[in-house]
């Protein structure tokens, strides 16, 4: 380490974190040669709402654009008749192609982009099944598998959790007794590429970040406090991003 090796503290609450994860996203290699060349279909969801507006330029409503969501302390879902389509991307125009037709022609080099409701500290990733069949992962996940192509898990620390795999067995539609909102079951999702915070900060500033602290009051509760570390000319490359996104509004259910 030399002598500006230096370290910083940032704060970012849980909309803050979603616009920065969805910078990163956009900003892997792969990514945009899929957005230039191939399929990339964009998932239901609010970070990936965030993913959406980075790479296509355009303003995504988050309530409608996310399928499951946890609202008014209770697990619940965007209605069916508000529910935005996933955006299916081919060679950089949205098309109007499901995202189960779509898939069926993914290659090694396409992208799926789905969300996830929880993440683990040994990179696990949960999602959240209200629908008994599985809804969008159970759809995609096989495919995706099986051909190669590019899974990513974009996830806020908000959403850390002690073991996803612990979990998985316990929950489900038909096993749950009780549920504070709609019942649901839980899928394990291994060989993702997941972008938290941690990752993003390392794809577009080059530094390392700590998870130090989380929580917060008012519009900054689920925030996390990441201790970031690197030359101080990056460091201060990683404030300068965060700061351009300071103030990124909340997302608020409708219903």
């Amino acid at each position: 380490m030399g002598e500006d090796y230096v370290t910083g503290i940032l704060v970012l609450t849980p909309s803050e974190s979603k616009r920065l994860i969805a910078k990163a996203v956009v900003a892997l290699p792969h990514v945009q040669r899929a957005f230039a060349e191939g399929w990339v279909i964009i998932a239901n969801g609010t970070t990936t709402a965030y993913v959406a507006e980075e790479l296509l330029g355009i303003s995504v409503d988050k309530f409608t654009y996310a399928a499951g969501y946890i609202g008014n302390g209770r697990l619940s879902v965007t209605p069916p008749e508000v529910r935005q389509s996933p955006l299916v991307i081919y060679k950089g125009q949205v098309v109007d192609t499901m995202a189960k037709e779509a898939v069926r022609s993914f290659g090694a080099d396409d992208v799926f982009i789905k969300g996830a409701n929880a993440v683990d500290p040994e990179g696990h990733v949960g999602i959240l099944m209200a629908n008994e069949l599985g809804g969008t992962i159970a759809m995609a996940l096989g495919t995706i598998l099986a051909r190669g192509a590019h899974l990513i898990v974009p996830v806020g620390l908000e959403k850390m959790v002690p073991s996803v795999p612990a979990v998985v067995r316990k929950c489900g539609i038909y096993r749950l007794k009780y549920c504070m909102g709609n019942k649901v079951g839980l899928m394990p999702v291994h060989g993702a590429e997941v972008i938290t915070e941690i990752e993003a900060l390392r794809i577009l500033a080059d530094v390392k970040a700590t998870m130090v602290a989380a929580g917060g009051l008012g519009d900054s509760q689920g925030a996390v406090a990441l201790l970031v570390e690197g030359p101080d000319d990056k460091v201060r490359h990683a404030f300068e991003l965060v700061e351009q996104i300071k103030g990124e509004p909340p997302v608020k259910p409708a219903l």
